[in-house]
């Protein structure tokens, strides 16, 4: 069995939590940890779960929303760290004073195997060092993780066919965007090839990943400012041929409650 759920995503700050089954055996990951110790650790009690139940971390690129309190969770309770090499320089990874072998190096295409679970992470267009996303599986389903980049590559798409549910960013409203009080050179970086998708712009992913297996899309990474919703469940529905009210939204601040994936 595999199930997630999301523990926040937004700019407050970014964590995902990945539960595979097999017999007696549990795996679970954290995906992005830029929720501080004491608010993760909150966050999963109310799960039923606490901070000695992860038995891994996976960053997926610098930006402080996703990795800012990675460091002390990977201190606290010395589980393993996955990043990219790239992403282990951009975030001085030396100096984080981690356990011998708990560090391990991500790499586009190559599988990473922790418990029940397997990982394939593959590079993605977005303003970082050396971004990872992911796809997990437990051998029989399969759920995309894409919530950070600028635009849905050739490489995103063949990486993320076939999935059963996928968790997408969308971002933001080109209109919104425009009409914020956002500076210009941070409105052009978010709309920009490797920025943040806009709703259109995740509707397009869906369109090419879309298959007749694919029955759970969580819209994630909302701006709270420059987005909506009911406009990115429309764009996203309609792309995917369903009805609106099937689009789950992981809320910025509360995320998302346990979803099975089948």
């Amino acid at each position: 069995m595999l199930r997630f759920k999301n523990l926040g995503s937004g700019s407050a700050g970014n964590a995902t939590l990945v539960e595979a089954h097999c017999g007696t055996q549990v795996s679970r990951l954290l995906i992005d940890c830029g929720l501080s110790v004491r608010e993760l650790g909150k966050r999963l009690i109310a799960a039923d779960l606490n901070l000695e139940d992860i038995d891994a971390v996976f960053i997926t690129h610098e930006h402080a929303d996703h990795v800012g309190h990675a460091r002390a969770f990977a201190q606290k309770t010395g589980a393993d760290v996955w990043m990219s090499k790239g992403t282990a320089l951009a975030c001085n990874l030396a100096e984080w004073d981690l356990g011998p072998e708990q560090f391990n190096v991500a790499r586009d295409g190559e599988a990473i195997q922790i418990g029940a679970l397997q990982l394939h992470p593959f590079t993605v267009p977005h303003d970082a060092r050396e971004p990872l996303q992911l796809r997990c599986t437990d051998g029989d389903v399969h759920l995309g993780v894409l919530t950070d980049l600028g635009h849905g590559s050739s490489h995103v798409v063949q990486a993320l066919q076939h999935c059963h549910a996928l968790l997408l960013e969308c971002n933001h409203d080109p209109a919104l965007l425009a009409q914020s009080s956002y500076p210009g050179f941070l409105k052009k970086r978010i709309a920009g090839p490797q920025g943040h998708l806009s709703n259109e712009e995740s509707a397009q992913l869906i369109s090419a990943l879309v298959h007749p297996s694919l029955n759970l899309i969580v819209a994630a990474h909302l701006s709270e400012r420059n987005n909506r919703p009911d406009l990115a469940q429309s764009l996203v529905a309609m792309a995917a041929g369903c009805q609106a009210s099937e689009i789950e939204v992981a809320d910025p601040l509360l995320g998302t409650p346990w979803f099975k994936v089948h």
